[in-house]
């Protein structure tokens, strides 16, 4: 019989940790809200094949923000993926996010689907670029891979998002980034973080996927930023072997402080 079980994989972005376990984001203790995802993470541990973290792991760059977040991971002892964000610094996370079932690697097959993770990050901005050497490379694993179903990851959406502020921070070369894509009709989805919110597109056959963060929440199609009283989330991926996928937001009830809801109003 053929094997035709999906794989469960689990989005997890945004996550703005500091060096600091009391530092908070806009009153927002991200440690705290993390651990309550993670202890979600934990009841279905026995599911989940593979985490996909995209960016912004830190809020800060600091080596003891990605230390707190590979303690934090390492009892779900489920293998772990990443890619940087604009708050991240690539050269700590290289260092200190390779332990135990947390892996460096950027390109991996697992449940007959190609998973390739890109950096959009460009230090110093906040918005996101793919350099032509990230693109070529993207180019290259995609003919060297074949016709198995493919994700892609990044951190900055290549597209708009109806918010002008989060806009003015989105991919800035997406034409780029399509024209690769459009060479290869494996790719089946795209997914980014960057927004702290749900999004979904269609481009072609694409499917282009934003989740919310594990930490404060962007009200949606708003001109300056504001905070939505959304819990914080995650975002499963059930992907099939022909290059079917099913995916679902999950919210995790996390009381948020009162601080925040005055800035809701």
């Amino acid at each position: 019989m053929n094997k035709v079980s999906p794989i469960l994989v689990a989005q997890i972005t945004d996550t703005h940790l500091f060096a600091s376990e009391s530092h908070k984001m806009q009153g927002m203790p991200t440690i705290q809200s993390l651990e309550a995802v993670v202890d979600r993470l934990k009841d279905l541990r026995n599911e989940l094949d593979l985490l996909l973290l995209t960016g912004d792991l830190a809020g800060d760059g600091n080596p003891q923000s990605y230390d707190n977040l590979q303690t934090l991971l390492n009892p779900l002892q489920i293998p772990t993926y990443w890619l940087p964000g604009n708050h991240d610094c690539a050269i700590a996370m290289s260092d200190i996010l390779n332990m135990g079932m947390v892996s460096r690697r950027k390109s991996f097959n697992r449940g007959g689907w190609n998973f390739i993770l890109l950096d959009s990050a460009l230090p110093g901005c906040v918005h996101g670029y793919l350099t032509g050497k990230t693109l070529d490379w993207l180019d290259s694993e995609l003919k060297l891979l074949g016709d198995a179903p493919t994700l892609v990851a990044l951190h900055h959406p290549p597209f708009s998002v109806n918010s002008a502020w989060l806009d003015s921070s989105t991919l800035k070369n997406p034409e780029e980034f399509f024209a690769v894509l459009d060479r290869h009709p494996q790719v089946k989805l795209v997914l980014f973080g960057h927004i702290h919110q749900e999004f979904q597109r269609q481009r072609h056959q694409v499917h282009y996927l934003g989740s919310p963060s594990t930490g404060l929440q962007f009200r949606a199609k708003t001109p300056t930023l504001m905070i939505d009283s959304k819990y914080p989330g995650f975002r499963l991926l059930k992907l099939y072997p022909n290059g079917m996928w099913e995916t679902a937001v999950e919210r995790v009830p996390y009381f948020q402080p009162l601080e925040l809801a005055a800035k809701v109003s």
